[in-house]
């Protein structure tokens, strides 16, 4: 009967970690408890490479103690991998999924991962395998086709606005320039959160660059120059995946053209870019202070650093998907609504998998200055409910003393 299929569970991560990411987990293993057709509720240790290994482990034995734990813990509590299946590794998952009665399959992770959830789903149809397959989302580039924002998104990007706002200040105390290089291959929304940090009008950054607008490197050594003369500093966020006028990355300009499995260009595990922009505004512009910091993998795990709207909803996503899972003969993606309204308020869709598997959505031009050295408040207002409040910094009046004229001896 159709909605009351039995079998087997099985959930696996994949992608960079986050600090929300094991709320879905969490979220999914707590609700699929509650669903007697759901039987056994295993994890597969490093994504699909734990599934073809077989490595898997038993969910069900885990204590809700030690679940609830789990669940506020960063990364990847099951362990990731970035793989695509071959059609041969496919036809091996499936001979696996059925020999283990897997019914019911949910894949946490962003677009790379939606495509591996599509492909397994489209080979289950080909061999008539009763199966419900499910991606959960979750990327802190938060570029995911259909999601208004995607798990992961809002404590990455509040880490990015707490690490800019403690630059700045380091900045305004030993002037200079300052480019910090973040996290964000096709879209720039990750970078575009620095804005955030700024509380006073002189904060930085004052420059934000993004992969949705064609880097200068003429351009963007005229723009420190104008802030570094007006203010004495500058402070500089740029996206690692910024892009020439060909859209060539200019980390693979610099760097050559490494790949992953799902040809991606590898950006990230270099401080090359910061370092490359840091020596032409060095040469160029004749600022002797000029430094540059690469955020890189930093942003994806660190502790304490959490949005609490982006664990709720984290926890939310899992739930819906093994919910709509055990209702119907469905699979899909859960993406995340945004409600309109002064008051934030989400909705959580089923989607197909084919819409936000692959391809990946980007800034939109609202969000996004003219120049295209910065960002609009449109983009502030879409961002704060997702980071939540910030701390507030103070600085001193720095009432001046009345200088004393020298006496004569």
């Amino acid at each position: 009967m159709a909605g009351k299929l039995k079998g087997n569970m099985l959930i696996a991560q994949s992608g960079g970690p986050t600090v929300v990411i094991n709320q879905s987990l969490v979220g999914a293993i707590m609700e699929a408890k509650k669903h007697p057709e759901i039987q056994g509720i295993y994890g597969a240790l490093n994504g699909i490479k734990g599934v073809l290994k077989e490595s898997f482990v038993n969910l069900r034995k885990e204590p809700v103690s030690t679940l609830r734990a789990v669940a506020r813990t960063p990364s990847s509590a099951l362990g990731t991998v970035r793989q695509k299946p071959s059609n041969e590794e496919c036809e091996k998952i499936f001979q696996i999924l059925m020999r283990y009665d897997i019914r019911y399959f949910f894949y946490i992770g962003g677009n790379d991962s939606a495509e591996t959830t599509f492909i397994l789903n489209e080979n289950a149809k080909r061999v008539n395998y009763e199966f419900r397959c499910f991606h959960i989302p979750k990327t802190i580039d938060n570029d995911l086709r259909e999601n208004d924002h995607t798990p992961g998104y809002g404590s990455a990007a509040r880490f990015v606005a707490l690490a800019i706002m403690g630059d700045n200040l380091d900045n305004l105390a030993l002037p200079g320039v300052k480019i910090d290089v973040i996290m964000g291959r096709h879209a720039g929304f990750l970078t575009a959160a620095s804005a955030l940090a700024r509380q006073y009008q002189d904060d930085g950054p004052h420059l934000i660059y993004l992969p949705e607008r064609a880097f200068s490197l003429e351009q963007f050594l005229s723009d420190v120059q104008t802030v570094y003369s007006r203010l004495g500093r500058c402070v500089v966020a740029v996206s690692e995946g910024i892009c020439d006028a060909d859209n060539t990355p200019i980390v693979v300009k610099l760097l050559g053209d490494d790949r992953d499995s799902f040809n991606n260009p590898q950006l990230s595990g270099t401080g090359a870019l910061g370092d490359a922009l840091a020596r032409a505004v060095k040469e160029k512009t004749k600022i002797s202070r000029v430094r540059a910091d690469t955020f890189g993998y930093l942003q994806r795990s660190f502790p304490e650093v959490i949005s609490e709207v982006d664990a709720k909803e984290a926890r939310e996503v899992a739930e819906m998907a093994v919910k709509t899972a055990v209702k119907a003969d469905s699979d899909g993606s859960v993406a995340i609504r945004r409600l309109p309204g002064k008051k934030y308020r989400v909705t959580y869709e089923i989607v197909p998998l084919a819409s936000v598997a692959k391809e990946t959505r980007h800034m939109p031009d609202e969000f996004i200055n003219l120049q295209g050295n910065d960002i609009t408040e449109k983009f502030l207002d879409y961002a704060r409910p997702l980071v939540g409040q910030l701390p507030k910094m103070a600085r001193l009046k720095k009432y001046p003393v009345r200088q004393l004229p020298e006496k004569k001896v």
